[in-house]
């Protein structure tokens, strides 16, 4: 049963459509992250749950409740920004105290309860500390336990390490996720990073322009995108233009793929195939693999990405993305002659029109 629920919700400004008819069910206790590009409506429809913008029409329910006119400060959420928005004149302590004493919580408990946040975030040494004297990492763990500090029913986290450096927004986010998990907190994160978002979610809403394009786990998501959009915008995917002919194949401009997948289109359909980096495998003879696509081509690019080498080749014209591993592949150099094989359901197969 969904805990957190919004129903045909739109939102525009100045007549321009940000979100149209945003239907989600968020289950308790889960992380959803909203990823799409920017532009696409994330942090509207995040502020819509706050309170802080209002719905042009719709429903937004908690638990059992509608909130969808009930003031930011009456719905039980917390939220944690991009930019921190620390008070800079406030000590750490102070500042996740706020909170509680908006709230007029005994003196005591708001005691108790800083330290908990703190022993959660580990920066106990900080807590006599200004914002100032803290780098962006330690303050958006600040920015995170005061949000926590008034026990909400629901965390929201708009872009929160956008603008941290890749090495901390890195470690922050595995944080994110363990805090998260301890407390069992139903959490919507808002982010623009597809490796973000498919490394801590329980499930992720793919929006554009305004929509849901998709909702799925991270690994339906990645392996089984159901548009053009998402499979492009998740990872990265070679795409291969031509046309149904026949139960398994399609051609394309010079080559021609046997493929998976194609009972639900039709002869002479004009269609793209998609196929992962990780899908194609590089090697230096051509090797006769039954019914696997063998493409010749050659090497215009070698990226080191660590335990991954991205090559982009030049095939028949076509230029393709393969990702090999150091230990399962020969060495390889620039305007090198290589095959591209890769199997008939590596690939998947969608309509121009998506």
């Amino acid at each position: 049963m969904a805990y957190l629920e919004l129903k045909n919700v739109s939102k525009s400004f100045s007549n321009v459509t940000v979100v149209q008819d945003f239907n989600l069910e968020i289950e308790k206790g889960s992380l959803v992250s909203f990823l799409g590009p920017s532009g696409c409506g994330k942090t509207t429809t995040l502020r819509m749950i706050a309170g802080f913008e209002k719905l042009d029409s719709g429903t937004i329910k908690l638990g059992d409740r509608e909130i969808t006119t009930v003031p930011p400060n009456r719905r039980d959420i917390g939220m944690v920004f991009q930019a921190y928005a620390l008070f800079p004149n406030m000590t750490v302590r102070e500042n996740i105290a706020f909170g509680l004493r908006m709230k007029k919580a005994p003196k005591q408990e708001i005691e108790k309860r800083v330290n908990e946040v703190l022993d959660m975030v580990r920066l106990q040494d900080t807590a006599k500390r200004f914002p100032h004297q803290l780098s962006g990492g330690q303050q958006q763990r600040i920015a995170l336990a005061r949000a926590l500090a008034v026990q909400p029913c629901v965390l929201l986290l708009d872009e929160p390490l956008s603008a941290l450096d890749a090495e901390v927004r890195v470690v922050l986010r595995g944080e994110i996720r363990r805090i998260q998990s301890e407390l069992a907190i139903t959490t919507v994160y808002v982010t623009h990073d597809q490796e973000e978002a498919l490394s801590i979610s329980d499930k992720v809403v793919v929006m554009n322009k305004g929509i849901i394009v998709q909702v799925g786990t991270p690994e339906e998501i990645y392996r089984a995108p159901k548009t053009r959009f998402v499979a492009t915008f998740i990872g990265t995917a070679n795409q291969f233009y031509g046309e149904v002919s026949g139960k398994d194949t399609v051609t394309c401009k010079n080559i021609k793929l046997s493929v998976d997948g194609l009972k639900e289109f039709n002869e002479g359909q004009q269609v793209v195939v998609l196929v992962r980096p990780e899908n194609i495998q590089v090697q230096s003879e051509h090797h006769n693999r039954r019914n696997w696509n063998a493409i010749p081509g050659t090497i215009e690019t070698i990226t080191f990405h660590g335990a991954v080498t991205r090559l982009g080749v030049n095939a028949n014209g076509q230029r393709v993305v393969a990702d090999i591993t150091v230990g399962n592949t020969q060495p390889v150099s620039l305007n090198q002659t290589i095959w591209l094989s890769f199997p008939p359901d590596g690939c998947q197969v969608m309509a121009v029109t998506e």
